[in-house]
């Protein structure tokens, strides 16, 4: 069995017009996870709170030994994050940002991200501001940029949104691939239901309208 790798004690998280985490606790192991629910269940809300983006009013976060709350920078520098509906990196060319991220992540794997590129087919893209870019290839560049960081933490909101089939079923082999061999990796994703053809390590199913 894989160790835990991330634990969460006690979160609590509102929005002014709703309660949305009371009293939450998980832990995850390395591998793979897979945080499912529908629409609306809050869960980019939880990537982002464990992503150390969005803080919690309430609870405490380990990863890795390391605790959010009191050493919050050596906590997000082991998080791979980067949310798909965010315009951050709309002026940036996939190359360039991808460029900066070695800097970032200690355990970047380039070989990993030259496969990546061309599992989604990418090749032709790399070039372009991510403004040009569609919502699935925009995604796609994400997608390689955290299968490729190597980070301790990888969160990965809706990997199949927008993807052609090809790419579907390259994302699902790559993280059948992360499950069977996990290292100190834990990845967590957001997904309406499990991902077929991948082990996971743990499936959490958020209630539809709140996670108490």
């Amino acid at each position: 069995m894989n160790s835990v790798h991330l634990s969460v004690e006690n979160l609590h998280f509102s929005y002014p017009q709703r309660a949305l985490f009371q009293h939450w606790s998980a832990q995850f192991a390395t591998g793979v996870s897979v945080i499912c629910g529908g629409d609306g269940c809050g869960k980019t809300t939880l990537l982002r709170l464990l992503a150390g983006e969005l803080a919690p009013q309430q609870g405490q976060l380990v990863l890795n030994g390391t605790a959010l709350a009191s050493a919050p920078e050596a906590y997000r520098a082991q998080v791979f994050w980067h949310d798909p509906r965010s315009d951050a990196l709309h002026a940036l060319s996939a190359r360039d940002w991808w460029a900066s991220l070695p800097a970032r992540y200690s355990s970047w794997q380039a070989l990993a991200l030259a496969a990546h590129i061309d599992g989604l087919g990418l090749a032709a893209h790399i070039d372009k501001a991510m403004y040009q870019l569609s919502s699935g290839s925009q995604r796609k560049v994400i997608l390689a940029a955290g299968l490729a960081s190597g980070a301790a933490l990888t969160l990965i909101d809706e990997p199949l949104a927008g993807l052609d089939r090809p790419s579907i079923a390259y994302v699902q082999q790559a993280l059948a691939a992360l499950a069977a061999a996990p290292g100190q990796r834990a990845v967590l994703v957001a997904h309406y239901e499990p991902l077929p053809g991948v082990a996971q390590a743990q499936v959490l199913q958020l209630p539809e309208e709140s996670a108490q």
